[in-house]
Parts: C-alpha cells; structure tokens; sequence
C-alpha cells in the first residue's frame, strides 16, 4: 500500500532550545507592553514609523521600492512625494489589506478561510488585473534566480492549490491552537508561500498571513510584533532559508524546523529593535518637551513635527496636518501649519528645503543632538544567543 505523505508541511516538534527562545522573545514583548501600555503622546508616532517601514521592508522584497516618509504617507492617505507609480499602487494595495488584518485582529467572529486569503490578495493586487487578484492561479509556477536565470523553485501543480490551501486553514484551525501564534504564524507564511497559490504577491500575502495570525494573539497590536521590517532588511537570507526548506520544489515531507527557528531569530530582533526604539523616543520625546519649554514662544502642538524630524523624517506640510490631525487632537489649516514650521525654522530646529508644493522640512542641529544623545547607548542586535540553553540554578 502506498504510504500517503503530508499535503502541506507539518509543524515541527520544538525542543528546549526552542522553548527557551520563546520565552525570551514572551520576555521582551512584556516588556514592550509595559512601555507603550499607557496613553503616551509619543507611541502613536512610533506605532506609525514602525507600520510604515513593514509595508516599506515587505514590498522592497517583491522589488518594490519607497521611502519611509512615503511609507508613511500611504498610512496617512497622502500623496506620496516621489515614490514610481507602480511601486505606489503596490504599497497602497498592501496597505488596504494591513488595515483589514488590523480590523480582524479584534473581530470576535473571526475564521480564518480560504476566502478569506484570496479576499486579502484582491486587496493587495487590485490594481494589476494581470495578478489575477484574488484568483488562484491556472498553471504552473517557477521562482527564477534573477542574476542567474536558474528556476529556484517550482510550485505544486494548479489543480492541486485549492485543496492545499484548504489544507493549510484547516491545519491552523485543528490542534495546533495550542502552539505558541509566533509558530502558527511562520508555518502559515511557510505553506502559503510554498503553495504559491497566486500569479504574483505570493511573498506578500504570505507575510500578510503571517501578521493576521499574529494579530489575532492579541498580546500586542501588529505595528509592535510584525517581523516584515527585519525580512525586508534581510531579504538573502529569508530566501536561503526557504530554499533549504523547500528544497527547489514543493516537498512538504521536509523539515520546517531551520524556517520556524528563522523566524524566531528574526522576532527576537526585531523585539529587542523596537523594544530600543521604544525607549529611544521616550528620551527624545522628554528632551524636546524641555526644548519648547525653554523657548516659549513656539506652539505646544509643534513637538509632533519635531518629533517626526527627529526620527528622521522629513516633514511636509501634509504630514504636519495629518499627524496632528491623528495623535495631537487638534486639525489646523494649511495656513498655520505653515506658519508652524516657519517658525520652528527661524527657531533653527527644522532646516527648509525646496520651494512651495516641493517644500519640506528636515531636522537641524539641536534635533539631531537630541537624536545622537537618545541612540548613544545602541549597540549592536544580534541572536547568537537565542538558541542557548538557560543555564540550570544552582540549589
């Protein structure tokens, strides 16, 4: 009799080396949740920057590229101030199937379904018909090595993706409710992105599954969880890694064990970056309320364009209505943002750049200082250490 193998790849067994790291990666979010727990005016602003470069870090590795401040806008529902028409619809299109993920992430009638996947990839692909948005694909599929020409992969037959990826939901939905989300998630993104069910944003809604399972844990909003920003940034890896897993096919008796400690790796990071981050603000949000105290002649409200300069961006005046508009409680008109920013440059705490529709506002020097001082205690992140056993108390 033949043996009938697994149709979609199984969840690993996780030994002590895996648990422990879960427990570091639980350590660090508690932690995180501590922090940003309370109604603090700076965490909307960080919550933003860190939603911002996900979308920004999972569509460069699709190959399509923006800046953080586009990023940003395409959160805000701005103009975008440079970004390839392309690489904006593409942002956009990610960006509307991020705030449905965020919608269902407290949704008590939530059901993960294959509808469900291909509604999310509509989202994303609508503005390319030849995607076929929302439809799974109707023929074979080859991932090619883009300097070499070489297939790296080929995906499962077209007949096979509909019962596949039924497959995968009712493998999340069955006994593994139990296994830990940050698990759930990465073996979703795994089999997904292996059944290659779509003509093009695979990778995209792969991740974009990965962040729903996340979301629905509930122990922290997506922007603060998400690993996108850390696969962006490491994008040769992410592939290495899954081609050691699927081995240049669709081979789901492989072992998911190295993809799922990948992903552990990547969420011990990018925790231990934001949890930085975190703390970083706090002092660059405490030095520019001292800052504006001292001068007293400049609008409360200002500190959240100044706050914006600080992190680096660089600050429009749409961007300056939109996020007093968000996180300051307070809309004001094109007018007295520009007034605002006029007066933080005769300040000398923002530096002008361009001219009318083109201008924009970058940080100056105090601001830059108050960055330096906030970051001088970095160091560098690395997970050499996850996988290391906790060393046993001595009694």
């Amino acid at each position: 009799m033949t043996e009938v193998g697994p149709m979609v790849f199984e969840f690993p067994e996780l030994g002590v080396e895996e648990e422990v790291a879960l427990e570091k990666i639980d350590g660090l979010r508690k932690e995180l949740r501590y922090h940003v727990a309370e109604p603090r005016r700076w965490v909307g602003s960080v919550r933003r920057m860190l939603a911002a470069r996900a979308i920004q870090g999972s569509n460069s590795i699709e190959g399509y590229h923006v800046s953080v401040e586009d990023a940003v806008a395409a959160i805000e529902d701005n103009d975008p101030a440079e970004a390839r028409t392309e690489d904006w619809h593409a942002v956009m299109g990610y960006r509307r199937a991020m705030t449905y993920v965020l919608q269902l992430a407290e949704d008590e009638h939530f059901e993960l379904s294959a509808h469900l996947i291909r509604s999310l990839h509509f989202m994303m692909a609508e503005y390319d018909l030849e995607a076929s948005p929302g439809l799974w694909r109707q023929g074979p599929i080859w991932i090619r090595n883009d300097a070499s020409g070489e297939v790296v992969y080929e995906g499962p037959d077209a007949e096979a993706v509909p019962g596949l990826v039924d497959e995968l939901v009712a493998q999340l939905a069955s006994n593994n409710r139990d296994l830990p989300p940050i698990v759930r998630g990465a073996m979703a993104h795994l089999n997904l992105v292996m059944v290659h069910p779509f003509r093009d944003g695979n990778g995209r809604m792969s991740r974009c599954l990965q962040t729903l399972i996340l979301a629905r844990d509930r122990i922290l909003a997506p922007a603060w969880c998400s690993i996108e920003e850390y696969l962006g940034a490491n994008t040769q890896r992410y592939y290495e890694v899954l081609s050691q897993v699927g081995g240049g096919a669709w081979n789901p008796r492989n072992d998911a064990r190295p993809w799922v400690r990948f992903c552990l790796e990547a969420h011990y990071i990018q925790a231990m970056s934001v949890l930085r981050r975190v703390r970083e603000s706090e002092r660059m949000w405490s030095d520019l309320e001292a800052l504006l105290e001292s001068r007293g002649d400049l609008p409360e409200r200002s500190i959240q364009g100044l706050f914006d300069a600080t992190l680096g961006l660089r600050v429009r005046n749409a961007s300056y209505r939109s996020v007093l508009k968000r996180f300051g409680a307070e809309e004001v008109s094109h007018q007295v943002a520009t007034s605002d920013l006029r007066s933080l440059v005769e300040a000398g705490l923002l530096i002008q750049h361009g001219r009318k529709r083109g201008t924009y506002y970058v940080a100056a020097e105090p601001l830059k200082e108050i960055r330096s001082r906030a970051r001088e205690r970095r160091r560098p992140l690395d997970a050499s250490s996850l996988f290391l056993p906790e060393p046993t108390p001595v009694e």
